[in-house]
């Protein structure tokens, strides 16, 4: 396969709910970064490309047994590296400084005062006095020759310091600069890439296109490649890519698993005939997902069987016939869905889901997996799509599960209980773009919960489903917040949900963020 190779900043991850924000902020810097777990070894990482390391915060203390630890040697790498939080003490920790619980636990917003003591520039350009965001509990203490404390905060006297290591380039953050409270954290990560590591910032999507164009034409060679298009983003550009990789070479397929929105199935093969000359083919396979899922109401078996049918459909097709069948199958997998499927390169991040086309494919695939956009985040797929050519009203498009409705309809899965929750939707989605909120708004849909709650209508008793409203916005969707919809758009939402789609009586507007919540219901 052709080799890609970029500057590269690698981040350990500690299970800190904030590492990949750090990949997030890095990435923003056009700066290409990794997540590896804290297993990795040194002479994994070395090698001209390798820039800098970010060791990320997280729940342990370092002090614990079996805490999460790093080869000694990664230090001796002749790179930079930055501890935040947990990181930081475990730096500490392996110099031979103490960490121990703290007087006082410091979460949330702290002040931070910078003593004016030679950085390097890790906060050049910054105020002396700025708001950053602590989480943590333990603190570094008895280090007295061990490093230069670079700030403070009222209850935290090693709030940022760089550490005295002969022949070593190490830094420490208590703080998180890589949330948006930390008022400056953005450019303190920005001053550690470019002013300490010495980053030039080459990762550009027009480079992306031509190395993944070359990655593709040699891993294909003469071969047939299918890609599974849902209309969505995601899919449509690894499409795209593959097409300007090895043209009439690929065969898309779009499956209508009956667990599309109102007039889906219609847009997406309009999107496709309409922009795009591609081989293109509609497989109508709904009553066979239904089927499959008759019964089940467990989020996770919904995707796990979702997935299987996918994959049996693929396979059902003629292109897979032997003597001129497609040997690769490509997949929109972005990088939030491997994070949320399963740890990050094996890191001890938790698995919050499986989406159906990471964790939720069989082993026996069957086929060359192909997924070019894994490495990248949501924004950097719509870059990405920009670079080439595609029209904005696809690029934009909100995004939408793989699993369809089915993770929307909470509890067992019927056509009945489909149609309601289309008509509601159709609904949501309408005022959305009738309030210009569009482009605000990362996803906005209604969730169809397996309660019933007693109305009345027309001076008559009800006994009907509840609707869950659900609108967030978002970067990436590794975070983020319930959108604050405007009143009058949340009561006409209400009014017409009741009055137009049989079945439903109350309405309700989820207000929780993620994290703790996810954005989709399962």
């Amino acid at each position: 396969m052709a080799s890609i190779r970029h500057e590269e900043i690698v981040i350990v991850d500690y299970g800190s709910q904030y590492a990949q924000l750090i990949a997030r902020r890095v990435r923003e810097a056009q700066v290409f970064c990794r997540i590896v777990t804290p297993k990795v070894k040194a002479s994994e990482l070395q090698g001209p490309q390798l820039k800098g390391v970010i060791l990320s915060g997280g729940p342990n203390s370092v002090y614990e047994n079996g805490a999460p630890t790093l080869d000694p040697a990664v230090l001796d790498l002749g790179v930079p590296v930055l501890g935040i939080c947990y990181g930081m003490q475990l730096i500490s920790h392996l110099l031979g400084a103490s960490v121990k619980p703290a007087a006082e636990r410091e979460f949330g917003h702290r002040n931070l005062v910078c003593n004016g003591a030679s950085d390097d520039g890790l906060f050049a350009g910054t105020p002396a006095t700025q708001a950053v965001w602590m989480s943590h509990g333990d603190q570094v203490h008895a280090a007295e020759g061990l490093f230069d404390a670079l700030a403070a905060t009222p209850t935290c006297p090693y709030a940022a310091v760089r550490f005295k290591s002969a022949g070593r380039r190490l830094y420490g953050l208590q703080f998180h600069p890589e949330v948006v409270h930390s008022e400056h954290g953005a450019a303190v990560l920005r001053n550690f890439l470019f002013r300490i590591c010495g980053v030039s910032g080459d990762w550009r999507m027009a480079s992306f296109i031509e190395e993944w164009t070359a990655r593709i034409r040699e891993t294909v060679g003469t071969g047939r490649a299918l890609c599974g298009v849902s209309g969505g983003v995601d899919s449509t550009v690894a499409a795209v890519l593959l097409h300007r990789a090895i043209g009439d070479r690929l065969d898309c397929v779009f499956v209508d698993n009956g667990l599309l929105r109102e007039g889906e199935v219609h847009d997406v093969i309009g999107f496709f005939t309409d922009n795009f000359h591609m081989n293109f083919k509609c497989v109508s396979a709904g009553p066979h997902f239904l089927s499959e899922l008759k019964g089940i109401s467990d989020p996770e078996q919904k995707r796990k069987v979702i997935g299987r049918v996918f994959v049996e459909t693929f396979r059902a097709e003629q292109l897979l016939a032997r003597e001129h069948g497609a040997q690769f199958l490509v997949q929109g997998t972005l990088y939030p869905d491997v994070i949320e499927s399963q740890s990050a390169f094996g890191g001890p991040t938790a698995v919050i889901k499986t989406h159906h086309n990471v964790g939720g494919l069989p082993k026996d695939l069957g086929f060359t997996l192909i997924e070019p956009l894994r490495d990248l985040f949501k924004d950097e797929v719509r870059a990405l799509g920009h670079e080439l050519g595609i029209p904005d009203h696809l690029v934009w498009r909100q995004p939408f599960p793989g699993p369809g409705l089915a993770v929307r309809v909470l509890g067992e899965v019927t056509e009945e209980r489909l149609a309601v929750l289309r008509k509601a939707d159709l609904v949501v989605r309408e005022e959305i773009t009738r309030a210009g909120l569009d482009r605000q708004i990362w996803q906005a849909f209604a969730v169809l919960l397996p309660v019933q709650s007693v109305g009345v209508m027309g001076d008559g008793r009800t006994y009907e489903n509840t609707c869950a409203v659900r609108a967030v916005t978002s970067v990436d969707a590794m975070t983020a917040e319930w959108a604050r919809l405007p009143y009058e758009v949340l009561a006409t939402i209400s009014r017409r949900i009741v009055n137009e789609v049989r079945g439903i009586n109350r309405v309700v507007y989820d207000i929780s963020s993620k994290p703790p919540a996810t954005i989709e219901w399962e």
